[in-house]
């Protein structure tokens, strides 16, 4: 099974909350989506929505959220009374799509919006918003790997937060073939079923999140 940042039961308010922080922020209280990145990716609230935590993925709205980030990193009160919308608006669209890719793929906001801007958020929205989220996932996806051409891995090992050497002792994987996977000098793809099964056992991943496409 995939790993995903957390519970998909969550993922539906937390998409919303993410649209609805983003449409806040920018639209009511005129704070450009660039800066407002830059506050989301820096306040205590990014890494508690990306550690799965349910008061913010649930319990929040995202005028909450969004009151919270300036607050945490400016010392500033938005007091700016949101008004009604009745479309999503292209703001609320990136919040949204953005919140579903960093489920999807477990990576972090400061990572993601290193690949790809507010700005190239925008840009995407006028072919996408009413395609299917998984094709913005898929292009993004894209995007970000071009970005950090770390392998699958890798990607896993950091998440779990082991180093290669214990990857090693866990696996029983030796720490050489581990370096040699992640540095792409050897194809994991071509690896022993009972390598990459071991290697995916210590992440509770499937063999298929392993290898490359």
């Amino acid at each position: 099974m995939t790993t995903h940042a957390y519970q998909e039961i969550y993922l539906s308010s937390a998409m919303s909350s993410m649209g609805e922080a983003f449409d806040y922020a920018v639209n009511d209280c005129k704070i450009p989506g660039g800066d407002f990145v830059k506050m989301l990716i820096v306040s205590p609230v990014c890494s508690r929505i990306e550690n799965g935590e349910p008061a913010y993925l649930a319990g929040k709205s995202g005028i909450e959220i969004a009151r919270e980030c300036v607050k945490d990193t400016t010392g500033k009160e938005l007091t700016v009374e949101p008004q009604p919308h009745y479309d999503r608006s292209p703001e609320y669209w990136c919040g949204w799509a953005v919140a579903y890719y960093q489920w999807y793929t477990s990576r972090k906001y400061s990572e993601i919006f290193r690949a790809v801007s507010f700005d190239d958020l925008l840009r995407m929205y006028p072919t996408l918003h009413e395609a299917d989220v998984t094709k913005f996932a898929d292009i993004v996806d894209e995007i970000v790997r071009k970005t950090f051409p770390e392998t699958n891995l890798k990607r896993f090992r950091t998440l779990y937060g082991c180093s290669q050497s214990e990857l090693s002792k866990l696996s029983g994987v030796s720490l050489r073939s581990i370096q040699m996977y992640e540095q792409r000098r050897k194809d994991i793809n071509k690896a022993s079923v009972d390598t990459v099964r071991r290697l995916a056992k210590v992440f509770g991943c499937a063999v298929e999140d392993l290898v490359e496409k």
